[in-house]
C-alpha cells in the first residue's frame, strides 16, 4: 500500500525517462509494441496468460483469451497515435501543420473487474505518443498488474517509462496533486470518477473519468432466446461487468 514518498519516486522515474522517451521516434514506440512482435509474443502468446489472468481475478478462464484478443486490436491503431496534418496551400502562400507532442507524465487508475483490459486501454497509448506512465490497478487485484509490467521489462520496454504503483485512497491522491503528473485516466464507480475529475482538474491536469454504467436491455416481440441474452448479459464475467445488462 504505497504512500506519497513511494508514489513520488515513481513518478520521478517517470519524469527523468521522459526526455529520451519522447525524442525516440514515434514510429519506433509504436513498433516496440506492433511490429516487432514483441508484446504480442511475450504476453499474448503466452500459455500462461489464460491461467493467470484467471487466478489473480475471478472471469472464466474461457473469458482470458477474449482479453487478449482486445488487447491486440486495441495495439494494432498504434501508429496513429502520432500522426499529425499538413495542409499545403491553406490560403495563398499559406501552409498549415498540425503538431502533435507528448504531454510527459501521465497516470491510469484501474478497476478490479478487467485488471488486464483496462490497463491495456491506458498505457501502451500513452506510451506510443511519447508520454510516461504510472499505473495503479485496483487493490483488490494488484497481480495482474505486476504480471504485465514483468511481461514489458522482458521485452525490453526502457526503464522508467512505465512504472508500478500500489493502494488506496492515499496513493491515488498522491498522484492527483502531484506537480509532474500531467493527466490521469479513471475507471471505476461514479462516485470516485466524480472526486477524481474535481481533484484532478482542480490540479490543473487534463482527466478522463469514467464512472459505472448499466446497459439497458430492450425485448422485442420477435425476441427468440430472451433468457439466454439476458443471462449472458448480465452474469457473464461473473457479472462483473460495469455495462453489464
Amino acid at each position: 500500500m504505497c504512500g506519497a514518498d513511494v508514489v513520488n519516486e515513481a513518478v520521478g522515474a517517470a519524469a527523468a525517462s521522459f526526455p529520451a522517451w519522447r525524442d525516440t521516434p514515434a514510429i519506433e514506440r509504436g513498433y516496440f509494441f506492433v511490429t516487432s512482435n514483441r508484446w504480442k509474443k511475450i504476453s499474448i502468446g503466452s500459455a500462461n496468460w489464460s491461467r493467470a489472468n484467471t487466478a489473480r481475478h475471478s472471469p472464466k478462464r474461457a473469458a482470458s483469451p477474449g482479453a487478449a484478443s482486445k488487447m491486440s486490436n486495441t495495439l494494432a491503431g498504434f501508429r496513429r497515435c502520432s500522426w499529425a496534418d499538413t495542409l499545403e496551400n491553406l490560403a495563398h502562400g499559406v501552409d498549415c501543420e498540425t503538431v502533435l507532442q507528448p504531454l510527459g507524465v501521465c497516470a491510469g487508475i484501474t478497476p478490479f473487474n478487467f485488471p488486464a483490459m483496462v490497463p491495456i486501454w491506458m498505457f501502451p497509448l500513452a506510451l506510443a505518443c511519447g508520454n510516461t506512465f504510472v499505473l495503479k490497478p485496483s487493490e483488490k487485484v494488484p497481480l495482474t498488474a505486476v504480471f504485465l509490467i514483468e511481461l514489458l521489462e522482458k521485452a525490453g520496454l526502457p526503464k522508467g517509462v512505465l512504472n508500478l504503483v500500489h493502494g488506496g485512497r492515499e496513493c491515488v491522491d498522491a498522484l492527483l496533486a502531484h506537480p509532474q503528473v500531467r493527466a490521469i485516466s479513471f475507471v471505476g464507480s461514479s462516485p470516485v470518477a466524480k472526486y477524481i475529475f474535481e481533484t484532478g482538474t482542480r490540479h490543473s491536469k487534463r482527466v478522463q473519468a469514467n464512472g459505472g454504467a448499466k446497459n439497458s436491455i430492450v425485448v422485442m416481440p420477435d425476441a427468440g432466446r430472451t433468457v439466454e441474452a439476458l443471462s449472458t448479459a448480465a452474469f457473464a464475467c461473473a457479472g462483473e461487468r460495469r455495462m453489464a445488462g
